[in-house]
This record gives structure tokens, sequence and C-alpha cells, in this order.
């Protein structure tokens, strides 16, 4: 079989034909449709076919710009299979955002989904010297604009038969080193850059995640992160070569009401997902009486001492396999029921996670599989095994892929999953890219040569005035995990001490700002309350006691809104934006370091 995303599909759909491959949500009815292996293909051959139709075809650089759905996914395809490269882009993502990536790459065709990501269309096309047409997903030609031309539309341009036989001949003549894609990088700081990966990065990352994982035709995974980031994308690629089933999602707001219906065995996730999901059993948790809590605690305390011996393959003790059964029966079913009660695996990376979120997850019988990656890497560099994993590590180091650790201790990596450079920025690529192996730009070791281990980004250090160096990622973590705490961000680089921007958890404060006859529903009344801000100080306090006097948060301001992407303080992928919020907030900021 050639080392090709395509050939991949063709040869899984002479396997599983009439099998479901896709699910997805009907907007007019609410249930969920199936999508065989053999419509896949059919919808594909279709999309390809209507590409040459309108003249699009070897090394054209096409965009998605669209929330996840399967058209999403078949549109991809349909573009790989006639030897173009995808552009996935955010569907939150700004006109600005937009409009640099489609200028740079010099697009010509751009899929978008909804009437949102249809009308930053709209802009582009008058914005954009290269951009010469929109294929709707859904809705509604804009004025009758002959730009635009509907996807059902589109499908029919491939009734041609010239084009189908066009078709088969540029799959004889498709390479594994063929381009597949440009994706961009968040850009958390900077101007983004376009990673290019080629269909060999993708089949090599399909066959060592092979290697690792025990992922079969029979599993069912929920699509619910952006298809425009590596990490979901190489997933769903990876369920195709697995022949597992996807539900799309379109929105992720409606991620813990599907998880019921769905009831996944699989699912790609990163930290917030477990982050937000602990936060919210905590605070039912509350409302409980003593001795449901005591029970609670019990069986967690049972499933903490079970996994113990689960991470090192050693068999359980027999009377604490009794004691886990009850714990299992009282509380932690219940627990698992919230992801739908059936996940045997949950990939989980994208940013770091600690190790107390991760091993709560575990004693309740969740399989979080944390792992480290990269756009640049094909996404997977480490994760865990499922018979041998440290919490405190980022699993286990990938077959066939290489990390070292060079100067600042930063990790290197070489693998047949190394991206081809950045687009059209060759001194960038050069930076990162020294006799194959890849500069990750974060900090880490390798430990027992096996486990990876990130500790920090190596650009995101802050140097105090005082020379002292603190990492931000650090504090954070830390002072996230108080659950008044909904949002972080340390400040202190070249200032005198550390400061920091924290966002409360405003459903949290409500019975403590209630107690001090505040209105619960005004977050300014509420963060500018001097009782609510020496509530916070004593619990930074408590939790920063074990720090060094130069790594402590001297001084805090508490936003009434949260950082999201609409303000562009966060990145699509939820990262924040430490550029943008410094110069946002920068009065804010200044004022922490006033003198007294």
């Amino acid at each position: 079989m050639k080392q090709h995303i395509i050939h991949m599909l063709r040869e899984r759909v002479s396997l599983y034909g009439d099998r479901t491959v896709f699910k997805y949500k009907d907007k007019l009815t609410g249930s969920y449709e199936a999508l065989s292996w053999n419509t896949l293909l059919d919808k594909t051959k279709k999309v390809s076919e209507a590409l040459l139709s309108l003249g699009y075809g070897y090394n054209d650089n096409i965009g998605i710009l669209s929330a996840n759905k399967s058209e999403w996914t078949i549109s991809d395809l349909g573009i790989l299979a006639v030897r173009g490269v995808v552009v996935p882009i955010y569907a939150t993502s700004s006109k600005q955002e937009i409009e640099y990536i489609v200028n740079e790459t010099k697009m010509k065709l751009l899929f978008a989904g909804s009437s949102d990501q249809i009308e930053k269309a709209l802009w582009l096309l008058d914005e954009c010297e290269t951009l010469e047409k929109i294929v709707m997903f859904e809705g509604s030609i804009p004025e009758n604009d002959n730009r635009f031309i509907e996807w059902t539309s589109f499908l029919e341009l491939s009734d041609n038969e010239k084009y189908s036989e066009k078709l088969n001949q540029i799959l004889e003549d498709a390479q594994s080193y063929d381009l597949a894609t440009i994706i961009y990088t968040s850009g958390t700081t900077g101007i983004p850059k376009g990673a290019m990966l080629g269909h060999d990065n993708f089949m090599a990352a399909l066959k060592i995640n092979n290697e690792r994982l025990d992922i079969t035709e029979d599993d069912v995974s929920l699509c619910f992160l952006p298809l425009s980031h590596v990490f979901e994308r190489t997933w769903t690629y990876f369920l195709l070569y697995c022949g597992a089933t996807n539900f799309f999602l379109e929105n992720p707001r409606e991620v813990i009401d599907t998880l019921s219906v769905v009831r996944p065995t699989i699912m790609c996730t990163v930290p917030r997902f477990f982050e937000k999901t602990y936060e919210g059993i905590l605070q039912e948790a509350e409302k409980w009486p003593s001795y449901k809590k005591k029970i609670f605690d019990w069986s967690i305390k049972i499933g903490h001492r079970n996994i113990e011996y689960l991470k090192n393959s050693e068999k359980t003790p027999l009377i604490l396999g009794f004691k886990k059964l009850l714990a299992d029966k009282l509380v932690l079913k219940k627990l698992r029921l919230i992801f739908g009660g059936k996940i045997k695996t949950m990939p989980c990376a994208g940013a770091a996670i600690d190790s107390k979120l991760l091993r709560f997850f575990h004693a309740t019988g969740t399989f979080i599989n944390y792992g480290y990656g990269a756009t640049e890497t094909t996404a997977t560099v480490s994760c865990f095994k499922s018979n041998k994993y440290n919490f405190d590590y980022c699993g286990s180091i990938m077959p066939e892929v290489s990390v070292k650790i060079g100067d600042q201790n930063e990790i290197l990596i070489k693998g047949d999953t190394i991206f081809k450079g950045y687009y059209n920025k060759v001194e960038e690529t050069l930076k990162v890219l020294k006799n194959g192996w890849y500069s990750s730009g974060d900090e880490g070791c390798v430990v027992e040569d096996e486990y990876l281990v990130m500790t920090d980004r190596i650009k995101d250090l802050i140097k105090t005035s005082g020379g002292k160096y603190v990492s931000p990622q650090k504090l954070e973590l830390l002072l996230a995990q108080d659950k008044y705490i909904e949002q972080v961000v340390i400040i202190g680089d070249n200032r005198k001490y550390i400061s920091a921007l924290i966002v409360p958890s405003f459903e949290g404060l409500k019975d403590v700002a209630s107690k001090l006859k505040i209105g619960v529903d005004n977050n300014e009344m509420i963060v500018s309350n001097s009782e609510i801000n020496n509530f916070f100080q004593l619990r930074i306090d408590k939790c920063q006691e074990e720090l060094t006097p130069y790594e402590k948060v001297v001084k805090f301001t508490l936003l009434p809104e949260a950082f999201n992407i609409d303000k562009r303080t966060l990145t699509n992928t939820l990262k924040i934006r430490r550029n943008v919020i410094a110069e946002q907030y920068c009065d804010l900021i200044n004022k922490m370091y006033l003198p007294a």
C-alpha cells in the first residue's frame, strides 16, 4: 500500500463497505444520521471530481473554514485525492487572521461552514486578490453572488466521466511525499506560521499510534475538538485507519450533553475539559450531606490506591479488589457516566495538566492517556502506555521517534513525523530544523530512557528585574487548583516582582458574595469588593506557602470577564495569548507596580 492517505482510505473502504464510518446530527430532526464507508468514498470522489471540473488540483492551496461536521472531513479527503493542499482555518478565527492565511497561501478556493463563516468569506472575497470562489456547506447564497456555490450544487459538478478517469490517473501518480496540509499554529506570540505536513508524515503518525494504542473497528469516538487542529484531524485519520466510527459534534459546548447520547469508547481531549469537569464535580459535592461526602471520599481513596498497582501492571491485592468493586458500585461508576459510561481511553494533550487531576480521573476508572506533541511533529511525540505510565510525566516516547535534550534543556525531536518546514518562511524553518532535529522550544528531560517530561516553554520563562527566572506555567497550574479561580495569567517579565491577572469562578463565588451581601450577577461589584479581594489574598498566600520568595505572586487584580477567543486573549485552542493580554490590560498591570 502506498504511503498516501487516500490510498489508505480506499483500502479501508474495500474492507468495511456498508458499515457505518461517520455519524452526525441532523439539524432539522435532531437525530443522528449514519454515513457508510461506501458513501464516504462516493462523496469524497464527488468532491475531487467537482474540484477538477473547476480547474483546481495538484498543489493548489484550498481552505476549509468551518466548525466540525462530516462535510469538513469529506472535503478534506476530496482535496487530498486531487493532490491538493488543505489549509484548515479555525471557525472562530477573526477576519484579519483568515486574511493573512489566504494571502500568504495565495488561496483561490475556500470551503465555508455556517452563516458566521460565510459572512467572513464574503468579506474575504472583496479583500483578498487571489480568492475566487466559496463552497458553502449550508445556508443560502448571499444576494445571488455567483462567487458562491452551495454544497449540493458543487457535488453535482462531478457528473462527468472524464473527471473520474482523470482522478484515477492522479491517484496513480500520487506520492508519499506529496504535501497534504499547511496548518497555521495558533500564534500565542508573533505572526502565525504555517506548518507543512506531508502524506508521509501522517501515515508515519498513524503507524506508530497503531503500535501504541489499542483502537479497533468496534470503537466509537466523539469529534468535538476543532478539526482545524492537528490533534483532532490526525485522530480522525487514525479512526479511518483503524476502521472505527466517528461522531461529529458541531457545537463543542454541547459535549457533556452529547456524551450521554453517543456513549463513546474513545475521544481525544484537552486538559481544560477535565479541569471544568472536576470543578463541576466538586461544586456538586459541596451540596451533599456529610455521610454522602464520606462515601465519596472513601471511594476516591480506594480508587487512588488501586491505580498505584495498575500503572505498574501489578496485581491488585485481593482485599483492595473487593473494596474497589464496592467503591465502583457506590460512586466511581456514576462518575464515569459523565463521559457516557463506556470510555476505555481518552487521549489528552495540548497543554500542561496537573498530575493530581490525572490521578483523580484515573481513580474513577477513566483512563486519560496524557501525551505531548505539536503541529510540527504531526501531534504525538509521547503518551501513556496502557500498562505502564507515570502521572508526573508526559508518557513514554512513541515508537520510531527519537528525543534528545539540547541547550537550555530544550526538547529536540526526530523521526518520520517531523514536518517539512514553515510555508514561505525559510529563516523561521532554519531556526527549528537542524539535521532533521526539530527544536520544540520546550524545556524538559527524558527519564529512564523512556518517559518524556515537559517542564516549561523556554520562550515563556519570566525573568524578573532582579535576574530570577520564574515559570509562569508552574504558577498558573498551582493557582488554578483553587476552586474559586477560573483563569490566571502570571505577569513579571523585567518587573521587580510577580503579579497576576485572575478571573474568579463567579459560579463558585455565589455563596461567598451572598454572605457579603454583594449582587451575585454583578461581576464588577464582586471583583472590586475589598472583602472579596482579602478572601483571595488569603487563599493565594496559602497556596504559595512552599514557593521561594521570588516565585510568589505579590499583587493580583481580579477581572470581571473571562479571557476569550473573541477578544483575542485566547487562541483558537484556548491557550492564553500573553502578548495580547499584556497589551489589553496594560493599565491594570502597571497599576500593580506603582508604589504603595
